[in-house]
């Protein structure tokens, strides 16, 4: 939910976000005017309410001769009230749609236009060159009895796979690469909950356009499953006053993703570029509004880290608004370049939510200055931010970058000491 200080006080600025993302800037007024009759509503109902408990007051005094008249008034006067409060409620319902159709506003700066409108902000690293035909993710990984994509639909459908012998192992061996990286830097490693309640999806803003992607549980559980750790991390906090004093709170989320992939028939279907269900290492911060920035390109320096130690080239781009989702204000993509597709593929995203998330959530921190003052002392929104540390996609660029003519594969030096001290994959006999 965006700030509705910001809203009431300089709309431009929303229609503009709106604008930029390709969204109707007609929701803003739609949201103003809602909120105008929720304010209203509340008002008459409070009105009403005051007037009820000076009444109820006068009843108690009245000589016993008044009272009977004066009960029949009162049971009016009730039913006046008792109509005003569905009215409040009618209004607060319509206000809390109508802002829910206002996406987070982008931060200044952020390219206009849509998926394709992006900005590429840095190149790094070397894209290979080969001197035989590169083999694909793919046939290597066969090649190596690394995916096994034939059995993985054969037990579960079209885009699951099997991860088998080296393939396990060097997707656990980039999990635990990316858990150390998160350590080193001050992480607090969690394995969450892959099943999560309606309102902590819809909390993180994962049920509004994209909610095809989702899969459902429905029936007697109405759970969701979660496309990212970022949902569970998001509502760690739900309903909590944080205490940011010493620096924000940053978790690194070890966890299984399943995703739809609701609308993308036809694209990247060979191989586990697209898939139903992965693994990831996410990142996620809570930190306060101002700080949020800065974070974010910790995050994206983190990511980079991991990439080059890695050996990938790479570029970073700044995603455009109407590329966004709802909850990101700002989003930093790193792809990584997969030469059999002679392109740049995306690995890791993370974005700055701002205080999106966090107003849907009611996650507050209580500013340095207020923190040794009572427990009453004003509280402010969150904010946060996510990034993607390590997930199955990247075995794609590490196979192919790596390849050599027999079809072995080189290690990367820094992966080697999750592998046994293992140098190359070599191809099965």
């Amino acid at each position: 939910m965006i700030d509705l200080a910001l809203l009431r006080d300089q709309p431009e600025i929303v229609r503009r976000s709106q604008a930029a993302r390709g969204n109707d800037q007609g929701s803003v007024d739609a949201a103003l005017e809602a909120d105008r009759s929720r304010r209203a509503a509340l008002a008459a109902f409070e009105e009403l309410r005051a007037e009820q408990n000076a009444f109820g007051k006068q009843v108690a005094k009245a000589p016993k001769d008044e009272k009977a008249a004066l009960v029949a008034q009162a049971k009016g006067l009730a039913d006046r009230v008792k109509q005003a409060q569905i009215a409040a409620n009618e209004a607060a319902d319509a206000a809390s749609a109508a802002l829910g159709r206002i996406e987070n506003v982008v931060i200044d700066g952020v390219p206009a236009g849509g998926e394709a409108d992006f900005v590429e902000l840095r190149r790094v690293g070397d894209v290979p060159a080969f001197d035989f035909e590169p083999r694909d993710h793919l046939e290597l990984g066969e090649i190596l009895g690394a995916i096994d994509m034939e059995r993985g639909a054969k037990v579960s459908g079209a885009r699951f796979y099997f991860l088998r012998g080296i393939g396990a192992r060097l997707e656990i061996a980039l999990m635990n690469l990316a858990l150390d990286k998160a350590l080193q830097n001050g992480f607090v490693p969690l394995i969450t909950p892959t099943l999560v309640r309606p309102e902590i999806m819809q909390g993180t803003g994962f049920l509004g356009e994209h909610a095809d992607e989702v899969y459902h549980l429905d029936k007697d559980d109405d759970l969701y499953l979660v496309g990212t750790s970022e949902v569970a991390l998001a509502g760690y906090h739900k309903d909590e006053i944080v205490d940011l004093s010493k620096g924000p709170l940053r978790y690194a989320g070890w966890s299984t993703c399943y995703r739809r992939e609701a609308g993308s028939h036809g694209k990247d279907t060979r191989g586990i570029i697209r898939v139903h269900q992965f693994n990831k290492l996410e990142m996620f911060v809570y930190t306060t509004a101002e700080e949020a920035e800065a974070e974010h390109l910790r995050l994206v320096a983190l990511q980079e880290e991991m990439l080059t130690s890695l050996g990938l080239a790479y570029r970073v781009i700044d995603v455009a608004a109407g590329d966004l989702g709802s909850s990101a204000a700002r989003k930093y993509d790193i792809e990584a370049w997969v030469p059999t597709q002679g392109a740049f593929r995306e690995l890791t995203s993370t974005s700055n939510c701002t205080t999106f998330q966090a107003r849907r959530l009611d996650i507050r921190h209580r500013p340095e200055s207020d923190a040794s003052t009572a427990s009453g002392a004003k509280t402010q929104h969150v904010a946060t931010l996510n990034g993607t540390l390590a997930t199955t996609r990247w075995i794609v660029a590490l196979l192919e970058t790596h390849q050599r003519a027999d079809g072995s594969v080189r290690v990367p030096e820094v992966l080697q000491p999750y592998l046994g001290g293992l140098a190359v994959l070599e191809p099965e006999a």
